[in-house]
């Protein structure tokens, strides 16, 4: 059974349109942008649930045809959408967790090796790889903005640009520091080691009006490095911008201009900047940085355990699973899911007390 307060929806899709004609509604731009989201959610959440509720009803009417005429072809197709009607049904519920003014829309995430030396950097290739996957699967376009390779192996850094409905929505939990343990592959005596790297993620907003002091930036030009062919660019169009109030660094080496390159690698730091404001608004400048700076024991939201068992457990929401090579071949939406139904549970859970 799908449980969908259809009134409750429709009367909120009244109220935001009679918001959006209220003189001087677009004056706000951040009102105005989660209003105008609010309300696409809540026509496309109420389209749905009524193709869902149609879909269903004429299931329910065929299955017991089906068992009446012993037709098993039948059954076995009518079970298939069922399961994908239960499927659009927890889609559709977990849509309704995205409140905030920019889950709906694009984000930056980048990774950074931390403690672990090489293991660490190859933990952060193999997150590269994990996030990529996910976003293969969910249907997000990437594009890989800049990644900086490790001494021996793996990456010291990289940042993606995802697009796509709601990639901000469910990302945004993944912000924090991620814990690998295995037995090393780069130790001779195979021993096992814990490896630490750290995710960010932050949405692309339209914020131009953050004016940035050039006083307070350094630019770097380098040469792009990559795995070699014909497509390298053999020119230093890579561009490098150091933040230095925030301590800050953004890269990108995807365009094949340095103007381009360095037009890029503001929009991230925009975006990354814009991020820290609106989470520590009340704090000076300096002390921004300080707030993932870690990326060690103790800090970390999950866990992946490759031996001596396997286990992958998110520390926030206690929910694991020992299937880690489906996790970090993208299969992320369970701990995505968890996350968000739990940070849903507690603004409700504080909005009861206010």
């Amino acid at each position: 059974m799908i449980t969908f307060d259809e009134e409750s929806v429709r009367r909120e899709i009244e109220s935001l349109e009679g918001e959006k004609l209220t003189p001087g509604f677009w004056a706000a731009r951040d009102r105005a942008k989660e209003v105008s989201q609010r309300l696409e959610r809540d026509r496309s959440a109420l389209s749905r649930y009524h193709a869902l509720r149609e879909e269903l009803e004429e299931v329910e009417v065929l299955y017991p045809m089906a068992e009446e005429a012993q037709d098993e072809t039948e059954r076995g197709a009518l079970a298939e959408r069922i399961s994908a009607l239960e499927q659009k049904a927890r889609d559709l519920r977990i849509e309704f967790y995205f409140s905030g003014p920019y889950d709906l829309g694009d984000s930056y995430l980048s990774i950074n090796a931390g403690a672990g030396g090489t293991d660490s950097q190859d933990w952060a290739a193999m997150l590269l790889r994990m996030y990529g996957r996910f976003c293969e699967r969910a249907g997000f376009k990437t594009t890989l903005l800049e990644a900086s390779p490790g001494e021996t192996a793996g990456i010291r850094s990289a940042t993606l640009e995802i697009k796509g409905r709601y990639t901000y929505g469910y990302l945004k939990g993944e912000r924090g520091v991620h814990r690998l343990v295995r037995m090393s592959p780069f130790d001779a005596a195979h021993r096992r080691h814990t490896s630490f790297c750290a995710v960010s993620v932050v949405p692309i907003t339209e914020e131009q009006a953050l004016e940035i002091d050039p006083r307070d930036l350094r630019i770097d030009t380098y040469r792009s490095t990559g795995p070699g062919g014909q497509g390298v660019n053999t020119t230093d169009s890579a561009v490098r911008i150091t933040h230095r109030p925030t301590g800050l660094v953004v890269s990108c080496q995807n365009e094949r201009s340095q103007h381009q390159n360095k037009e890029t690698a503001m929009k991230v730091l925009r975006a990354r900047l814009g991020e820290l404001l609106r989470r520590q608004q009340a704090k000076r400048i300096e002390e921004l940085r300080g707030e993932m700076k870690d990326i060690e024991w103790g800090s970390q939201i999950r866990s992946y355990v490759l031996q001596p068992y396997q286990m992958v457990k998110d520390h926030r929401t206690d929910v694991e699973t020992g299937n880690v090579n489906a996790v970090l071949d993208g299969d992320l939406m369970p701990f995505l899911e968890a996350y968000l139904e739990a940070n849903e549970d507690g603004a409700r859970s504080q909005r009861g007390k206010t």
